[in-house]
């Protein structure tokens, strides 16, 4: 599959772009925009039921699907970002504001597609990292396993019946085989 790559000069240009929110989103990498690859029937359930997981345990954090997050010299739009409800931009009538946010959110995911490249999305959670993400998940439906990345540490394989960690302050204990059942139907 070729990507097209367009060049432009600065971050700031990007988000000008008429179209970078139009489906598929547009990221900001290196200096290029690059689209976003198209999930599918495993990444869209998947990252569904993330959202209603960790919005179900009543926290002061929030998850949001597709969120553009744009700080540093990079504007990433990753499945699933969880963010403090006190970090949260609002316009002027009180409501979320429409341009996402420009700081790395504390906890990022992403489900990996099977067109995508694992080496890029793991450098966007890694630029994450580095920026002030607290953790960051890369879940990968062919191969049934997460690997979680946190700040100064290496990062963990996990699979089967390991629990997940979430962010201090998330009361969710899941499992890599919870997760993963959530793709089974059964006729």
């Amino acid at each position: 599959m070729t990507i097209a790559v367009l060049a432009t000069t600065t971050l700031e240009e990007f988000l000008k772009l008429p179209y970078i929110d139009e489906s598929p989103a547009w990221e900001y990498i290196n200096g290029g925009a690059v689209p976003k690859p198209m999930g599918g029937g495993k990444h869209s359930l998947l990252q569904k039921r993330l959202v209603a997981v960790i919005d179900g345990v009543g926290s002061n954090y929030e998850a949001f699907p597709e969120l553009r997050c744009s700080f540093g010299n990079r504007s990433v739009v990753p499945d699933v970002v969880v963010v403090a409800t006190h970090q949260l931009p609002l316009d002027e009538n009180g409501d979320i504001a429409s341009t996402g946010i420009e700081f790395a959110p504390p906890w990022v995911i992403e489900i990996l597609s099977p067109d995508q490249s694992q080496t890029k999305v793991t450098g966007n959670i890694l630029y994450c990292l580095r920026n002030g993400s607290q953790m960051g998940w890369l879940i990968d439906p062919s191969e049934r396993s997460v690997l979680v990345y946190q700040r100064d540490r290496l990062p963990d394989l996990l699979a089967g019946a390991d629990v997940l960690p979430v962010l201090s302050g998330i009361t969710l204990t899941l499992c890599v085989d919870e997760v993963f059942a959530w793709l089974q139907r059964r006729n």
